[in-house]
């Protein structure tokens, strides 16, 4: 495990190191985070990024679904996160309706930069034109296929995306295009294992999948839902890391090491 000494001698991961594991192959670990002190832990372990998730709007605040977070909220949690924060990246969700046009995106990303210590911001869904925009203002963006937690009201129930052929060859599509318009990483939820490993095969930047199999460049989990403490039923993709841990910096620690020696996720967390 990494135990810092002070802050000074420690660097925060850059989106270029994350470029490069993939480069040589080491999986990239990455948990959510909400509060400085899980920040501190998960970053003592050594997990390599941190994403500051609207999944708070469920898991901190309650509510069915991730829609009642604002941007406001955003901030706040970030900060939170990343002024506890030494080495790990931090991404940062950019919360539905605060990207409905470029100017409005940018806007609210450099917010998450200025006052929540964002390096990089997400968003759902194939928007170009905004992606391409935010990377011309210098804002590093993190893409998100296949299920699209903001859409929840279009789709209907949180299920499985891609596996008709139409549907996997859009996502396919899709992912390039993000990748052409500067979009520095993507993370994959909920698509089938095979469609996961062809994209990331196919694309040069970082792959980073939730329920989207083994063949990943990187994995992300709810904290919450890891640690088996989230409200709702623990999604099929996750695991009980607390399970065989007696403490809860244990388990992160044995969440780490499953993904960076390829034990997790199992065929049983995928799809």
């Amino acid at each position: 495990m990494n135990h810092y000494a002070d802050k000074s001698t420690v660097k925060p991961l850059t989106v270029n190191d994350l470029a490069a594991m993939k480069l040589r192959g080491e999986k990239i670990t990455c948990l959510t985070a909400y509060d400085a002190s899980f920040s501190a832990l998960i970053d003592k372990v050594g997990v390599d990024m941190m994403l500051v998730g609207d999944s708070l709007g469920m898991v901190v605040q309650g509510h069915d679904t991730t829609l009642p977070v604002t941007i406001n909220d955003m901030v706040y949690h970030a900060r939170c996160v990343s002024n506890a924060r030494r080495r790990a990246f931090v991404i940062v969700d950019l919360p539905f309706m605060s990207y409905t046009t470029p100017v409005v995106a940018a806007k609210n990303a450099a917010r998450l930069m200025q006052s929540g210590g964002a390096q990089m911001v997400k968003l759902e869904g194939a928007r170009i034109e905004v992606v391409s925009f935010l990377v011309d203002q210098g804002i590093p963006v993190c893409g998100h296929l296949g299920l699209l937690p903001q859409l929840i009201n279009q789709l209907g129930s949180y299920k499985v995306q891609g596996k008709e052929p139409a549907d996997a060859a859009r996502i396919i599509a899709d992912a390039h295009q993000l990748q052409q318009a500067g979009a520095g990483l993507l993370v994959l939820e909920c698509v089938p294992a095979e469609l996961a490993r062809l994209i990331s095969d196919q694309l040069s930047i970082p792959v980073i999948g939730i329920g989207a199999g083994l063949d990943c460049d990187g994995q992300v989990l709810v904290l919450y839902d890891m640690l088996n403490i989230g409200i709702a039923k623990r999604p099929r993709f996750s695991k009980n890391f607390m399970q065989d841990a007696a403490t809860v910096e244990d388990a992160i620690h044995a969440y780490h090491q499953a993904v960076k020696q390829s034990h997790f996720p199992g065929t049983e967390h995928g799809f």
